[in-house]
């Protein structure tokens, strides 16, 4: 995916559940959040995304993915960028209830950039 000004290029880890969900809207969204998740949260780095996906979905789920997807860059300045511990744990906070509208602004398909299994 090349740098373009206009979207904003996030990232999400995620687990096997959620990644059959994704691709069966032809990789095209994301799915509705359940009720006890009340905030979406795209990450700002493949880095962060990555070890969310190695320290939380591997040990929980046995296998965890990252994707990437591009969304308007307008659009997604709405969603202030939130740190959570360290510098570069930089994440959007969209409102559960949003998640339909965030995904009709994300531009062409959601992809998966790394997996990562238990040994």
């Amino acid at each position: 995916m090349r740098h373009d000004p206009a979207h904003l290029v996030l990232f999400r880890p995620v687990n096997q559940a959620e990644l059959d969900r994704i691709a069966a809207t032809d990789w095209l969204e994301f799915p509705p959040r359940l009720p006890e998740q009340p905030i979406f949260y795209p990450v700002l780095n493949q880095e962060y995304a990555a070890r969310i996906a190695q320290d939380w979905n591997v040990p929980y789920y046995g296998v965890g993915y990252v994707v990437r997807f591009a969304v308007e860059a307008d659009y997604a300045a709405q969603f202030p960028v939130q740190t959570v511990g360290d510098a570069h744990h930089e994440e959007l906070w969209v409102p559960a209830e949003e998640l339909a509208e965030f995904n009709r602004h994300i531009a062409g398909r959601i992809e998966v950039v790394a997996m990562f299994e238990a040994d």
